[in-house]
Formats: structure tokens, sequence, C-alpha cells
């Protein structure tokens, strides 16, 4: 099965799980648990803004960081720019954070609400150039059906 194929699969999953259940904590849990699981990603979780940090939420995966500056960081870069973060090898990225010498690639979503980033979703891949356009798009829309 091809990505966008296997996104489509996730997102019908996701759309099942998370409809009836008004729990974030749940949705957020389970979300993770699908998108992680679905591509067996190295790690896959939430982070949230907490003052003038992100901090750690549900995530599956190896122990991460806990807290995030703003603007270090790819995770600290998608808040600050309020936009998509796709680094192909993290290792190259001006001021990675290296929760994991394991991760190569990320993708970073931002959550908005009301115009700010609330937080973001962060996924790390132990393959270098993991992501593209087609994870962006399909990330958004999976977090989408929590915060719309």
């Amino acid at each position: 099965m091809d990505k966008r194929s296997t996104y489509e699969t996730l997102v019908k999953q996701a759309t099942s799980v998370l409809q009836d259940e008004t729990n974030q904590l749940a949705n957020m849990s389970n979300l993770v648990s699908i998108i992680h699981h679905g591509f067996n990603f190295w790690w896959t979780g939430f982070y949230f803004v907490e003052s003038e940090e992100l901090v750690l939420g549900p995530f599956q995966g190896p122990v991460a960081c806990t807290r995030i500056g703003y603007g270090k960081g790819v995770c600290g870069t998608c808040w600050e720019t309020q936009s998509p973060q796709v680094v192909g090898n993290v290792h190259e990225f001006e001021g990675h954070i290296a929760c994991s010498a394991e991760s190569n690639s990320e993708v970073v979503i931002p959550i908005l609400q009301n115009g700010k980033t609330i937080g973001v979703l962060d996924v790390d891949s132990t393959t270098f150039d993991q992501f593209d356009e087609v994870d962006v798009e399909y990330l958004t829309k999976l977090v989408h059906l929590i915060w719309q």
C-alpha cells in the first residue's frame, strides 16, 4: 500500500475511534497510537504551549524531551512560524534538539486555535528524508479531527 492509501486508512480508523469520545486526552492518546503504529515511526507525539515553552503531551516511542523553548529546534520553529516543518536530515537543522540520536528526519504540524499555536504534533523517523507534503497534508487532517 502506498503512503497516501495508508493515510486514508488511518483517517478512517481515527475518525471511527474519535467520533463519539469527548475526552481530549483519550483522543490525543489514541490518535498518536494510530499514527505511530500505522507507519512504525520512531517517535510520535504532542507538545503543548505552556507559558514560553512547549511541554510534552501524549506520545509513543522512547523517552522524549519534556520542554522545548519558543523558536528552539524543529518543534519550537514550528510554534514560532505557525507552519509545518519538514526536515529530511535533522542533523543538518541548525539548533536541532537531539532527544534521541536514532532520529534522522522529522515532520512537525502546528495545532492552531483562533490564530494562535497551542501545540504541535511531532513525528520522527530513523529514515532520512522520510517525510514530504503527503505527510503534511494527512497529518494536518488527522490533527483537525481533534482541533477544528
